[in-house]
C-alpha cells in the first residue's frame, strides 16, 4: 500500500512542480538541485567539506514525519548529499519503522483503531503510558494506522492520509544518505526485541551512511558489525541532566570525556544548546568550546534541534537562516552537520549565505527595501536607534510617519495614537479618549500633548503577534531609543546619504478642521528647509491614503507620490487605475491584495500588480515580517522565501518591512538570479501558488470565501482638504465611548508649526548591533 501511495505522491509531485532554470521537474516551491556552494568556499568542518544537511523525518516541518510526502520533498528540496534521518522503532515482529516518538499516539491515529491497547512501560527509568510499536505487528500498523503532525502550529491537512513508513520504504526513495538513529535499544532489549539484529540486516544497504544512538552499549554492540569506511557511528547526546543507560552517567558528564566517546564513535550529535547556550531570557550566551575540542579528538559534531517555526533566541530576529549561520559560519569553527525539520532553509543557508558576509552587489531589477518605522523588528519603531539600525541593515528607503504635537512639532511615529509605540497611557491616562473619526479604540493622541510632554515618553517596541500568539520582539530593547523630530530625521537621512526617504501623512483633514494643525504645510516646509525639493540625488516618496494630500505635492516633480490602499482588494478596475494615475506614481497594497489565500495556503495571485504596472504605477507591498506566524505554509516558515516570491514572481517594486536586514540579505545573496545562464548552484526561487494546496484533500479545506471587492474609481478620490481652523476656534475633540463603525484609516489635512530639535540622533550612543546576514531557500528537483 505504501509503495502505491509513494507512486501517487511522486506523480502529484511531478505534476505540480514549479519549473526552475536548468531543471526538469520540481517539487512545489523547489529550487534547482545542483552542486552546493561555491568551489572557493573553505569550511572549518572536521573534513573541510560543507556541513551536512540532515532532514529529520524528511521535511517534517511541513508534512507528518517520515511520510512519503516528507521524505520525497526533502529529497527534492535539499542540497545534494543530504541525509534522511530515521528514528527507528520496531514492531512486535521486528519490522523497522521511522517514528521519532516511542509513543505512537503522538504521531499517528493509533488510538482510533486500537482504543483499548494503551499500556504503561518503564522506559529508561520513567513510567510512560500510551501506545507502543512493540505491541503491534507490522500488518496492524501499516494497513490501518496513518500519520499525524504532532506540532500544532504545523499543517494538519495531511493528517490521517499517509501511512507509516518502514525503513525499507524510506530506503526505496533513495535519499542521498541514510541516517538511522536507534534511541531505545535498552528498552527493546528488555522486551526481547533486538535492535542490533535489525541494524545488522540493514547496514548492507550502500546508502546506510550513519548509525547513531544515545546508548554507548548499543554502539559497542554494533561496532564490530559495521563497515567503518562506509558507515559512521555517532553518539547522540540527550538533555544534559538525563542519564545514559549504559554508563549510568549524565550526558553533562559524558560531554567532558570526549576521548572515551572517540573510542566508540566517529562523531557526536548534540542539541544545539551544547554549542550555543541560551539563557533564561532567550538570548545567546558565549559559545562553548565543544566543537573545537571534539574536532581535536577527530570527532565530527552534528547539531540538532533546528526548526523554523519555534521562537528562536532573540539574537536571530526571527530569521532561521541567521541561526544556521551561527553554527556553520563562525571564524573559528563550523559544525559538521545540522539536524533540521526544515531542510530547504538549512540548504539555502549553506549554499547562499554562508561565507557571504559582505554580500554581492544587488542585482538590478530587485525591489526597493523600504522600512516600516525603521528597523522596528529590532528596536522601538521611529526611534533614533531604529533608523540607525535600518541604515546599517542596508535599507534603500527609510520612512517617517509624521505626527504633530499640540504645539505643532512634527515627529515620527507609526500612528497618531501615542499608545501605539510609547508608554503614553501610563503617564497621561487622563488624556485618553475615543475619537471615532480617528479610530475605534480610546487613545492618547499626539495633538493633545506638547512636544515637551511627548519627549518624556518612553518608546515601546511593538510585537504584532505578542497578545495572541505570545511571540514577542527583542525584549532587551523594548523601551530604548528616543523619538525623532521630522527635521532630525531629514538631517540624518542626508548625513547618512540613504538612497531615499518616505514621508507618510495621515489624518490631515481631521488635524486641520479639529486641531488647527496644518500637517501638509509643516511637511512641505521641513522638506524645503532641508533642500529635498531642490535635489534629485535622494528619492523622496510622499505617501498618504488621501489623494487631496498627494495633490498638494504635485508641483515638486522630483517627489514621487504614493497612494496607500489600506483595504484588501481582489482586483483594480481600469477606471480605478486611471483615477489613481491622476494623483500618484505608486501604490502600497497589502499582501493579501496580491496573493489569494485559502486556509493559510497560497491558492493564486490577483491581477492587482499587473494592472498597476500596466499603467506605469509602481507597487510596494505592505508589510513583511519575519515571525513564522505571519508566513503562509508555502513559505516554509522562512521569511527569505516570502521575499523571493514577492521579488521574483509577484514582481513588486518595493518591499515594506520591519526587518530590512533580512531583505538585504536576500537582495545581496548570489542565489536570486533566475537566468539559466547565470549557472547559480542553488537558486532561491519563488513559490508556485496553488502547488502545495493541490496536495491537500479537498474535504479537509474550509468552505471557499467570497473574494474581496475590486477597487472602484469611486473609492479613489477624496474630497478637498478643509481649511485649517484657528487654534482659538478649536474645541476639544468630541469624546465617545462608542466603538461602532469608525474609519481607522481616516483622511488627513494640513497644520503649521515649527519643529524643534530633539537631538535624539546626536545624543544616542552607537548601540546598534549589525544583524547577521540572512538566508534564502533554494528549491530543486532532479
Amino acid at each position: 500500500m505504501i509503495r502505491c501511495l509513494l507512486f501517487i505522491s511522486l506523480l502529484i509531485h511531478a505534476t505540480l512542480a514549479a519549473k526552475a532554470p536548468n531543471a526538469t521537474a520540481e517539487a512545489p516551491n523547489a529550487g534547482q538541485k545542483a552542486p552546493a556552494g561555491s568551489p572557493t568556499k573553505k569550511w572549518l568542518t572536521l573534513n573541510g567539506q560543507e556541513p551536512l544537511v540532515i532532514a529529520r523525518g524528511g521535511f517534517s516541518g511541513l508534512f507528518p514525519e517520515s511520510s512519503t510526502y516528507a521524505i520525497d520533498m526533502a529529497k527534492s528540496q535539499s542540497l545534494p548529499g543530504y541525509a534522511f534521518f530515521c528514528n527507528l522503532q520496531l514492531t512486535k515482529d521486528s519490522v523497522g519503522i521511522c517514528l521519532s516518538n516511542i509513543l505512537l499516539d503522538n504521531t499517528t491515529t493509533i488510538s482510533m483503531f486500537y482504543p483499548k491497547d494503551q499500556k504503561t512501560y518503564n522506559v529508561n527509568g520513567k513510567d510512560i503510558r500510551g501506545w507502543f510499536a512493540l505491541d503491534f505487528t507490522a500488518d496492524q500498523l501499516l494497513n490501518n494506522v496513518s500519520l499525524t503532525q504532532n506540532i500544532f502550529s504545523r499543517p494538519s491537512y495531511f493528517d490521517g492520509v499517509l501511512p507509516i513508513a518502514t525503513v525499507e520504504d524510506a530506503l526505496g526513495i533513495k535519499p542521498d544518505k541514510f541516517w538511522l538513529n536507534v534511541p531505545y535499544d535498552t528498552f527493546y532489549s528488555q522486551h526481547k526485541i533486538s535492535m542490533a539484529s535489525f541494524v545488522e540486516k540493514v547496514i548492507r544497504f550502500p546508502s546506510m551512511n550513519y548509525i547513531s544512538s544515545p546508548e554507548i552499549g548499543f554502539l559497542k554492540t554494533v561496532s564490530a558489525k559495521v563497515n567503518k569506511g562506509r558507515t559512521k557511528l555517532i553518539f547522540q547526546f540527550l538533555d544534559p541532566e538525563e542519564t545514559e543507560p549504559t554508563t549510568k552517567q549524565k550526558y553533562s558528564a559524558l560531554v567532558k570525556n570526549l576521548e572515551m566517546i572517540k573510542s566508540v564513535a566517529a562523531g557526536i550529535l548534540v542539541p544545539k544548546e551544547y554549542i550555543w547556550p541560551v539563557n533564561k531570557n532567550n538570548y545567546l550566551e558565549a559559545a562553548t568550546t565543544l566543537v573545537t575540542e571534539a574536532h581535536k579528538q577527530g570527532l565530527e559534531v552534528h547539531a540538532s534541534g533546528f526548526a523554523n517555526d519555534i521562537v528562536l533566541p532573540y539574537n536571530y530576529s526571527f530569521d532561521p537562516t541567521a541561526e544556521y549561520l551561527q553554527f556553520v559560519d563562525q571564524p573559528n569553527f563550523s559544525v559538521d552537520g545540522v539536524l533540521t525539520d526544515f531542510p530547504p532553509t538549512a540548504s539555502e543557508t549553506i549554499a547562499c549565505f554562508a561565507q557571504n558576509n559582505n554580500g554581492t552587489k544587488p542585482k538590478k531589477g530587485l525591489p526597493l527595501i523600504i522600512t516600516r518605522n525603521g528597523a522596528s523588528g529590532t528596536y522601538p519603531g521611529c526611534t533614533d536607534l531604529a533608523y540607525k539600525q535600518a541604515v546599517d541593515d542596508g535599507a534603500d528607503i527609510i520612512d517617517c510617519s509624521v505626527q504633530l504635537s499640540s504645539d505643532g512639532v512634527a515627529f515620527c511615529l507609526d500612528t497618531i495614537d501615542l499608545n501605539s509605540g510609547t508608554n503614553a497611557l501610563s503617564q497621561f491616562m487622563t488624556k485618553s479618549e475615543t475619537i471615532p473619526e480617528l479610530q475605534a479604540e480610546a487613545g492618547v493622541f499626539s495633538f493633545q500633548l506638547s512636544w515637551h510632554e511627548i519627549q518624556s515618553l518612553k518608546p515601546q517596541i511593538q510585537s504584532p503577534y505578542g497578545t495572541k500568539e505570545k511571540v514577542y520582539r527583542n525584549p532587551a530593547n523594548k523601551d530604548v531609543g528616543k523619538l525623532v523630530t521630522l527635521s532630525d530625521f531629514l538631517e540624518f537621512s542626508k548625513t547618512k546619504a540613504v538612497a531615499g526617504i518616505l514621508i507618510n501623512i495621515e489624518n490631515a483633514a481631521y488635524l486641520a478642521s479639529k486641531a488647527g494643525l496644518d500637517i501638509v504645510k509643516t511637511v512641505t516646509s521641513a522638506l524645503s528647509n532641508a533642500t529635498f525639493d531642490k535635489q534629485s540625488t535622494q528619492q523622496v516618496l510622499i505617501k498618504s491614503d488621501d489623494t487631496s494630500v498627494l495633490s498638494k505635492f504635485k508641483d515638486v516633480k522630483t517627489y514621487r507620490r504614493v497612494l496607500n490602499i489600506k483595504e484588501k482588494i481582489s482586483d483594480a478596475t481600469k477606471a480605478s487605475v486611471d483615477e489613481i494615475k491622476k494623483f500618484a506614481d505608486a501604490v502600497t497594497v497589502t499582501k493579501d491584495s496580491i496573493v489569494k489565500i485559502s486556509d493559510y495556503f497560497i491558492s493564486g495571485k490577483t491581477n492587482v500588480v499587473k494592472e498597476m504596472k500596466a499603467a506605469n504605477i509602481s507597487v510596494y507591498v505592505h508589510w513583511l515580517k519575519n515571525e513564522f506566524v505571519s508566513l503562509m505554509f508555502d513559505y516554509f516558515s522562512d521569511p527569505i522565501i516570502e521575499i523571493a516570491s514577492y521579488a521574483l514572481d509577484y514582481q513588486v517594486d518595493g518591499i515594506v518591512t520591519d526587518f530590512p536586514a533580512t531583505a538585504n540579505k536576500y537582495m545581496r545573496c548570489p542565489c536570486n538570479d533566475m537566468d539559466p545562464k547565470a549557472n547559480i548552484p542553488y537558486p532561491i526561487l519563488p513559490v508556485e501558488p496553488g502547488s502545495l494546496l493541490g496536495l491537500v484533500v479537498p474535504e479537509a479545506l474550509s468552505p471557499a470565501q467570497a473574494p474581496s471587492p475590486a477597487l472602484q474609481a469611486s473609492n479613489v478620490a477624496d474630497p478637498p482638504l478643509p481649511e485649517v481652523v484657528k487654534k482659538s476656534d478649536t474645541s476639544p475633540p468630541p469624546s465617545s465611548s462608542s466603538s461602532d463603525s469608525t474609519d481607522s484609516g481616516s483622511k488627513s489635512t494640513p497644520a503649521p508649526g515649527s519643529p524643534e530639535k530633539s537631538s535624539a540622533f546626536a545624543n544616542a550612543a552607537n548601540l546598534c548591533l549589525p544583524l547577521v546576514a540572512i538566508v534564502v531557500l533554494a528549491l530543486l528537483a532532479n
